[in-house]
């Protein structure tokens, strides 16, 4: 069989005897994503206390809050190799255990060098949850429910989100409104960093639970051990002995998946790669992570009240899970091609509303009442339709788009570039907003307008079709 053969084995059509168990094996390896939206969220609610509290300017905050990125970038350049060496689960582990040391480190920090380091280790962590959760979710579930399935990683993500907002609010009214009032013996932005440990430890927890990858096994010889995955995951209906045999064929041609094999054509890379990181570029270009990183900053300098600009950064999270929801339902029912496209255009038009309520003058510190709440809702209309869309298609895209002789280090370059497109935002927004904050909003509006092309163009279709069919 070659990578576009039609399995012979039933997979395509496999349906699993116990598909709740299914879905907590995906929730389970999901929760890595939680922590990779609480961790890159949480500091939403440190950022003015940070600079307060060490006295620095914009450009410098920017660096804190972004040198995290640079950690996500390399844990996702090198996850894809540690998990096949290792193994899926592993991988996972040492992610949860750098997640703890991270959410401790942050909490406790000597001096802003240090706090930055901690960042770092986070980011690492996060990197390699980027990658490591949708690849094994992929891998574990059956074609028919991949794309919903695998669309649970980017849930995580929102509700860690979403979380990370709830608890920042809670804390800051009971520190009576000031991120550096006490808390526990701590400022209270301390505390909002320091919660994360308790997720890491049950993402840890979790782990030991779940099963390891049935690739991964066959990859190490252990046949037995992954026919009984196959079967747990897609049911006793599939012929194991010619799933295993499609597995190992396609699988052969595969050695262990290095930078090398992705280099090919006339730039550098493969025209397959380059759509990837394209995906993962567009996806981050548009400034969805200034909405989590920066919303309460950005609602404070248009003269929101501090505890109310929280509320919003909640309230936009509320919105992120309903449009992730949408995208959950219809992902495998309309495909990922149409939900990218409806989104693009949704954002185009929230972003360029944005843009528009923010090129009006301030008035005693504050927006024209019409321009803020146009500047409120679209905010809010630019996150549902990034939810419903990029914020799913682009990681169920990752998991599956790649032949399978090249899917782990294919990922691992597009979830690098993801997070260094991230750090170029995220670095970027604070001097952006000082320099002009309505033409910033500009610039991510012509991004998302670009999107629309790009997916026409060169995105093909993954809907329904199994792993071993993508050449």
């Amino acid at each position: 069989m070659t990578d576009t053969a039609a399995p012979k084995s039933g997979a395509r059509d496999a349906h699993p005897e116990h598909l709740g168990h299914v879905i907590f094996i995906a929730a389970a390896a999901a929760m890595g994503g939680f922590l990779f939206g609480y961790d890159s969220s949480v500091i939403n609610g440190a950022v003015e206390a940070i600079r307060d509290r060490y006295d620095i300017g914009s450009a410098a905050l920017a660096q804190v809050i972004a040198i995290a990125l640079i950690g996500c970038a390399i844990g996702a350049a090198t996850a894809g190799r540690i998990a096949d060496r290792i193994g899926r689960i592993r991988c996972m582990q040492i992610a949860a255990v750098l997640f703890t040391i991270s959410a401790v480190g942050s909490a406790l920090p000597f001096a802003l060098w240090d706090l930055a380091f901690w960042r770092i280790i986070g980011g690492f962590a996060i990197g390699m949850a980027s990658v490591i959760g949708p690849a094994y979710i992929a891998e574990v579930a059956p074609p028919a429910y991949r794309g919903r399935l695998g669309s649970f990683q980017q849930a995580a993500i929102v509700v860690g989100i979403a979380i990370s907002q709830l608890v920042n609010w809670g804390l800051l009214n009971a520190a009576d409104g000031d991120q550096r009032g006490k808390l526990m013996g701590l400022e209270a932005w301390q505390v909002m960093l320091g919660v994360m440990v308790i997720p890491a430890i049950l993402y840890g927890l979790l782990s030991f639970a779940i099963p390891e990858s049935p690739r991964f096994l066959i990859s190490v010889g252990k046949t037995e051990r992954a026919k009984k995955v196959l079967e747990e995951v897609e049911g006793n209906k599939i012929d194991l002995n010619a799933r295993v045999s499609e597995i190992e064929n396609a699988m052969r041609s595969e050695h262990k998946s290095t930078f090398k094999d992705l280099l090919g054509g006339g730039f550098f890379f493969k025209p397959i790669v380059w759509i990837g990181i394209g995906l993962s570029v567009f996806q981050q270009f548009v400034g969805i992570n200034v909405a989590f990183y920066y919303s309460s900053t950005l609602w404070q300098s248009v003269g929101v009240d501090p505890s109310d600009s929280f509320f919003y950064s909640f309230t936009t999270s509320i919105i992120n899970i309903v449009g992730t929801v949408i995208a959950m339902i219809f992902v495998d029912r309309i495909g990922r091609k149409p939900l990218a496209l409806i989104g693009s255009v949704g954002m185009v038009i929230g972003l360029a509303l944005e843009a528009w309520a923010f090129s009006y003058d301030l008035v005693d510190g504050k927006l024209p009442a019409t321009q803020g709440w146009v500047a409120l809702v679209a905010a809010h209309v630019f996150v549902l339709f990034f939810a419903l869309s990029w914020g799913v298609v682009v990681w169920v895209f990752l998991g599956e788009m790649f032949p399978n002789k090249i899917r782990a280090a294919a990922l691992g370059v597009a979830a690098s570039a993801q997070w260094i497109a991230n750090w170029a935002i995220t670095a970027s927004f604070p001097s952006l907003a000082d320099w002009n904050l309505s033409a910033t909003y500009i610039i991510y509006t012509v991004f998302a307008a670009l999107s629309i092309p790009f997916v026409l163009k060169f995105v093909k279709e993954t809907k329904g079709k199994a792993l071993e069919e993508m050449g």
